[in-house]
């Protein structure tokens, strides 16, 4: 029997409209076998998390540049949990401080990756993530 693929939804909480990292992150998880549903720009929390559950997704990434990670972020997670996704793995991707990582940690994010993470390092960040979840 086949393993089962990871599928991951990718999305761009908030107002920001830079979005060629997440394209090219959902790229490289899709080249290295995994079903990615990009959501586009744009999308509110409750979007981005009805979207994780009608696509039965086992991780979420959320890429963000615009500095509302400490409010979107909490925001994911909550509505996740409020529909019985807690086993979705969240990423972060885009700025974070230093300082608002612990705190977003505590949350249930897995992993954050900044500027210069490589590819790899991600795609490896998101099967780790999801096996654990399992």
């Amino acid at each position: 029997m086949p393993e089962k693929k990871i599928r991951v939804l990718v999305a761009k909480p908030g107002l920001d409209g830079h979005d060629r990292g997440a394209k090219v992150v959902a790229r490289a998880l899709r080249d290295a076998g995994m079903e990615v549903i990009y959501t586009g720009l744009r999308q509110t929390p409750e979007m981005i998390a009805s979207a994780a559950l009608q696509e039965d997704v086992d991780a979420v990434g959320l890429s963000i540049l615009s500095g509302a990670h400490m409010t979107l972020v909490p925001r994911v997670i909550k509505l996740l949990k409020e529909q019985g996704l807690e086993h979705v793995a969240v990423f972060l991707g885009g700025i974070v401080p230093d300082e608002d990582a612990p705190a977003l940690r505590a949350l249930g994010v897995k992993a954050i990756y900044g500027p210069g993470t490589t590819l790899d390092e991600i795609v490896r960040g998101v099967r780790e993530g999801v096996a654990a979840g399992e």
